[in-house]
This record gives C-alpha cells, sequence and structure tokens, in this order.
C-alpha cells in the first residue's frame, strides 16, 4: 500500500521520521548546545576560573550535604507510608495515599512559604494561639536542616510510589509459607518482605537524591536569606549579575549539577546489581499483615505525620495571608481578605501570571498531546532499537534538573533563529518550547500505557476496509485511549502550571508564571499576598487531583501516580 512503511503496516512513512524530528528539536539540540559551550569554556580556559571559585566548592557541599540529608528524611517518611499503606489492614488507605502523594504535587516555593509561615517568631499562626517563639529568636528552617526536612517532606512521596509498586509484587505463596511455619510477622518482615523491596527502597532513594540535587525552590526561600546558596540558587545569581562569562560559567555550573545527578544514578545501579529478583506465583493482596492492637498506634502515627506535613502548613498559609503583613498576629480584628482581592482584582502582576501559567500549562498539555499521541503510536508499533533510542531520548530531559534545561535553551535560543532572524529569548515562546522539552515524558507515559492496552486487529480490520490512517486514528484510536489521554492532559496542566524552576531563568517583564510571581512577591517582602497567591495555587492542585480520582476508574493501571 502506497505512503505506508511496507506492504501490511499500518504505519504512514512519514510518521517515525516526523517523531524523531521532533525529538532532536525538543531533547538532542538544547543538549548539543549545552555541551558545546562547555567544551568551548573548557578551550578558553573558562573553567578552570570557575573551578577555583570558593562559591562554587561552597554551593557543591551544599547541593550534596541537603540533598543527602533530604534523602534520608524522604526515605524514612515513604518506607513508613508504603510498608503500612500496602501491606497493612490499615483504615482509610485511599484518602492516605492521596494526601501523602499531594507535597509532590504542590509547588517546591510554595510548601517554603507555608513551613515558614507555620514556624518562627514572626508566624501568624503560632502568634494567635501563643506559642510563638520569643522575638529575635532565629528561623530555624533558615539552615541546611530546614532545606533538608524540606527536600524530605518534599520529596518522600517519590519513595512511597517507587516502593509501593516493588511491594504490591510481593509473593503470596512465600509469606503464607513462612507463617504456617510459625515464623512470627517480624521475621517475615526481616527475612522476606525487606530483602525484596531493596530494589524499590534504592530505586526511591536514587529518585529522591536527583529531585533534591535540582530544586531551585525550597534553597530559594530558605537558603538564599542565610547565604546558603547550592548549585541551582547560584546560577540564579549568576544570572541576576549577568557579565561576558555568564554563559560559559553556568554551563560548567549545569554540568556538574548533572554530573552529581548521573553519579546518584550509577550508585543506584551499583547498589542494584545481583538484586534482580523473580518474583514466582501469586502475588498482592494476602500479603498484608493485621496491626491488631497496633492499628490505632500506627493511625494516629500516619495523620499525625499527614498533620504536620500539610495541614499545618496549610493553615499558617492561610494564617499568613488574612492578616495585613507577616509577622502580625492572627485575630478577628487583624484578619481580612484583602490580599485575596489585591491578587485578584488589583495586582496587574498577579493577574498577568494566572493568564500566562494557565496559558503555558494549556497550551503544553494540549499540544503535547497530539505529538504524544502520534509518538506513542509509532513507538508501541516498533519494536526495534532506533524506537527505544528515541523513547530514551524523550526521558533525558525530565530526568534532568528543570534549571539545567533552561540554561540549555537559553544557549539554543540567546541569538536569533538563522534564516528567520527572530528572537525568542525574552519572549513566552521560550517558556513553551522548554516546557514542551521537560513534560513530553509526563505526556507519553499515559498515552503508551493505554496504546499497550488495545488490542492490534481492531485498526487492522479498519486498514483492510480501505480506512486512511487519520480516519482510523479519528474513529477507533482516539476514543479507546481517551480516558489516558485525558489523565495526560491533566497531569502535564498540574505539574506546568505550578512549575517554577524553568520559567525563573526564562521569564522576562510580562512573561512572569505563577511560580515566579510567588516567589518575587515573598522576596519583595509581600508574603501576605505570596500567601493568597500560595493558597489558590494548593487549592487549584487538589481540585485537579480530585478531577483525576474521578477519572480513576476508565483508566489503564499506573497511570495516576498516587493509585495501586
Amino acid at each position: 500500500m502506497q505512503g505506508y512503511i511496507k506492504t501490511g503496516n499500518s504505519q504512514p512513512a512519514w510518521l517515525f521520521p516526523f517523531v524523531v524530528i521532533i525529538v532532536l528539536i525538543l531533547s538532542v539540540l538544547p543538549l548539543a548546545r549545552l555541551a558545546m559551550v562547555g567544551m568551548t569554556a573548557f578551550a578558553d580556559g573558562g573553567v578552570m576560573t570557575v573551578l577555583s571559585e570558593a562559591s562554587l566548592w561552597s554551593a557543591t557541599y551544599y547541593t550534596v550535604i541537603t540533598a543527602i540529608l533530604g534523602t534520608v528524611i524522604s526515605l524514612v517518611l515513604g518506607c513508613l507510608f508504603a510498608f503500612l499503606l500496602t501491606l497493612t489492614d490499615i483504615r482509610a488507605k485511599g484518602p492516605l495515599g492521596f494526601f501523602f502523594v499531594l507535597p509532590m504535587m504542590i509547588p517546591p516555593q510554595v510548601t517554603a512559604l507555608a513551613w515558614v509561615q507555620m514556624s518562627g517568631p514572626s508566624s501568624p499562626l503560632l502568634k494567635a494561639l501563643h506559642i510563638a517563639p520569643p522575638l529575635g529568636s532565629p528561623q530555624p528552617l533558615y539552615s541546611v536542616g530546614g532545606i533538608a526536612l524540606l527536600y524530605g517532606v518534599q520529596h518522600a512521596p517519590l519513595v512511597h510510589l517507587a516502593l509501593r509498586a516493588g511491594l504490591m509484587t510481593l509473593p503470596r505463596d512465600g509469606v503464607e509459607a513462612a507463617r504456617l511455619s510459625g515464623a512470627s510477622s517480624l521475621r517475615v518482615f526481616r527475612d522476606i518482605i525487606l530483602p525484596l523491596s531493596l530494589p524499590g527502597i534504592i530505586a526511591g532513594a536514587a529518585i529522591s537524591f536527583v529531585s533534591c540535587t535540582g530544586n531551585f525552590g525550597i534553597p530559594a526561600i530558605l537558603g538564599i536569606p542565610a547565604s546558603i546558596f547550592t548549585l541551582p540558587t547560584l546560577i540564579f545569581t549568576k544570572f541576576s549579575a549577568f557579565t561576558s562569562r555568564t554563559f560559559g560559567d553556568v554551563a560548567v555550573l549545569s554540568a556538574i549539577i548533572a554530573v552529581i545527578s548521573v553519579v546518584g544514578l550509577m550508585i543506584q545501579d551499583r547498589a542494584l546489581r545481583g538484586r534482580d529478583y523473580r518474583v514466582i506465583g501469586l502475588s498482592g493482596a494476602s500479603a498484608a499483615f493485621e496491626l491488631g492492637a497496633w492499628r490505632l498506634v500506627f493511625t494516629s502515627l500516619v495523620w499525625a505525620i499527614l498533620f504536620f506535613m500539610l495541614a499545618a502548613p496549610f493553615f499558617a498559609l492561610v494564617a499568613g495571608a488574612l492578616v495585613p503583613a507577616y509577622g502580625v498576629p492572627l485575630t478577628f480584628k487583624t484578619m481580612s481578605l484583602h490580599a485575596f482581592e489585591e491578587i485578584l482584582f488589583r495586582q496587574a502582576v498577579t493577574r498577568s501570571a494566572f493568564i500566562n501559567s494557565l496559558s503555558l500549562a494549556s497550551a503544553t498539555a494540549l499540544c503535547l498531546l497530539v505529538v504524544t499521541v502520534l509518538a506513542a503510536y509509532t513507538l508501541t508499533r516498533r519494536k526495534d532499537a532506533a524506537s527505544r533510542i528515541i523513547s530514551s531520548l524523550i526521558e533525558i530531559p525530565y530526568s534532568l534538573p528543570g534549571i539545567v534545561m533552561a540554561v540549555c535553551f537559553i544557549l539554543v535560543f540567546a541569538a536569533p533563529i538563522p534564516i528567520l532572524h527572530v528572537s525568542l529569548y525574552g519572549t513566552i515562546w521560550i517558556i513553551l518550547i522548554a516546557y514542551f522539552s521537560s513534560f513530553f515524558a509526563v505526556s507519553l507515559k499515559p498515552v503508551v500505557s493505554a496504546f499497550h492496552q488495545l488490542d492490534p486487529a481492531l485498526e487492522e480490520a479498519a486498514r483492510l476496509s480501505g480506512a486512511g490512517f487519520f480516519r482510523r486514528l479519528a474513529d477507533i484510536i482516539v476514543p479507546l485511549i481517551a480516558p489516558a489521554a485525558g489523565a495526560s492532559v491533566i497531569l502535564v496542566f498540574l505539574i506546568a502550571c505550578n512549575e517554577l524552576t524553568i520559567s525563573a531563568l526564562l521569564w522576562s517583564a510580562g512573561t512572569q508564571t505563577l511560580g515566579v510571581a510567588i516567589y518575587n512577591l515573598d522576596d519583595s517582602g509581600s508574603s501576605d499576598l505570596a500567601s493568597a497567591l500560595s493558597v489558590l495555587v494548593v487549592l487549584m492542585v487538589v481540585v485537579l487531583m480530585l478531577l483525576l480520582e474521578l477519572l480513576a476508574k476508565r483508566l489503564p493501571k499506573g497511570v495516576i501516580p498516587w493509585r495501586g
């Protein structure tokens, strides 16, 4: 049949080259540009100048130490919730899982702002409760420990999700055999569950470490006031004081972040070596432990943790939004909705941020959906090495810290585009293209899952009846993958709408996003406005997650991250 790869193949001949070109533009070009600038800096001797700066080694130390401590905290919290929610008969597993994953969906700068409002001598909430530390006491979160603590809170859901996936496949037979042999629950956990869980724990630790390394929102709000700079915040400050050396310097700093992330993943590979456990037999549900009298204790413990992770910071954020200034105690006399009125109806900056974030998130989610449907179609139909390479190239930008990808796109679009002589730097389009690159993998995963569940016979029958590619796409494929496509749109919208790290470097006057607006308002001392805007962002996140919950029953397993 003319126009197809070969007779009998349902793929149009243009489809795979089209996907390859998209991946070259979104993944290969920016990374290659970063590598070129780094090599140029090396050839000019600029690398040695950067490496000789004390600020570089100080930032590298703080990046590594906060990432390690944050990973340890996320491991403790993530493992506790994964074991309890997957293997025990604790009640309300659904709501517990939903609330525990929520911090991962909330922008990190909002998390940091909420915890600052919750602690310290100027906390409006603590003052209202008359338990605030005396004036003059230091803010405990402006420290290495404070940054690490919030890294742990923000990334514990990643450990939970990685470990939970492995726990869902634990061997039912092995656990029952051990119990019939008289082994106690503690012995079963120590000798069977824990060894088989190690791959999931190690994978969760690696993901958490890489995420901590590239985090910008938390160290920007907690670290900069205490002169604690991590590599992402050092890159931000170098862009703020732009010089002729800036591009070379940030290319080297970005390369160091990428190296730290790769080292973390290499350690994970080494730790996983020889731990490829293949589970034989039935798996899952009956591996649960009965907590008995301990159920009340563990139930109280996990709800108490969620209270301090979520509820208390959110109440503090609301309190901070209701008072006229940070440090004013919340009373009926000081309480007002002035900050909400200001950001919704008077402040042009916040209205512009809402429009920009919603527009960027919508455009990213919808445009990527068109590309990912075509990409998922060709990648699931082809089983060759080329399709595996393309799949890996799509994953790379999402696995790299956002600050590195932002630097890549600045380097690509710093000069006008050749031939067209159009400059994208300083416009909203550069943010949109960077979002396309960073969230391509997020958009692709649910759609690929749906394609794997499709029976190719349906499409094949339509093709033999003479239906063209776009007709089959419109009448057969799209209706069948519609729920997964909807989930893909909501997930990308959710992540893109709250993004800060990429837009922090790429925004300019008139193109600020919600994440940038919150950071700038807090940085300029308008903590009440920053808190009010953060409250609205958190509510928006919760509504979108509830929408995904409503879609859950019609989606392939694994599409919604917090559901088993």
